[in-house]
């Protein structure tokens, strides 16, 4: 288990490394079905980085105000985790920006929805990062209701039909795209995606000084 310092300075490097060097490393790791769809993107903010708090639901109608469990499973979410949403919802949002305002209250750091979300431009001006599958302005009361969280939940995948996501696992967006880390595997991965940072960072400064690119290849080796 890491400290609540630690999962802070792991998140703060894990903001400074590319998706693309990430799923790198996990392909290397024996790891390659860990990238999300690529419906999966940016609505508002440009990149999420943090440890997974799951909530899931799904369609069904119902009677009332408000859904008293969606309520309950946001207060639990703490300090640099990302509200990670799933379920079958179909054309009604998850949250908005209401909600995010109460995550963020809580010290949420994103949101990766595999599903809706609205109020787009008021998430922009709270600068609140959200990656969702898709917009609209239908409220998900009484249609979608939450049905569990900080439970092992399933998001489209990039390479295969689904993606495990369990609490405590590392999600990281850009503009690339969604991946996500095991928990067993936070450090190593991370270890490693910045050992392949730093080489890039080198070959691009070796361009810059005139090296082709099978000169710099040859010299760093490839990436």
């Amino acid at each position: 288990m890491h400290t609540p310092e630690q999962r802070a300075e792991i998140r703060r490097r894990f903001a400074a490394v590319d998706t693309s060097n990430v799923a790198d490393v996990l392909d290397g790791f024996g790891r390659p079905d860990q990238g999300l769809a690529p419906s999966l993107a940016a609505v508002s903010g440009e990149r999420v980085a943090g440890w997974a708090y799951t909530i899931r639901g799904q369609m069904r109608p119902y009677s009332g105000g408000g859904d008293a469990a969606k309520m309950e499973a946001c207060q639990g979410i703490g300090p640099d985790e990302v509200a990670v949403w799933a379920g079958d919802g179909h054309g009604v949002c998850y949250f908005g920006e209401l909600i995010a305002l109460g995550l963020r209250e809580r010290g949420c750091v994103g949101a990766l929805v595999d599903g809706g979300v609205r109020d787009l431009r008021w998430l922009r001006r709270h600068d609140f990062p959200v990656f969702a599958r898709y917009r609209t302005p239908v409220q998900s009361i009484g249609r979608w209701a939450v049905t569990g969280w900080q439970e092992p939940v399933y998001l489209r995948g990039a390479t295969t039909a689904w993606v495990s996501v369990e609490p405590g696992d590392f999600v990281l967006a850009d503009e690339d795209g969604a991946i996500v880390v095991p928990s067993s595997l936070v450090s190593q991965v991370l270890e490693a995606a910045e050992r392949l940072t730093a080489t890039e960072v080198s070959i691009r400064a070796a361009l810059q000084e005139g090296l082709t690119l099978v000169e710099a290849l040859a010299r760093f080796g490839h990436v």
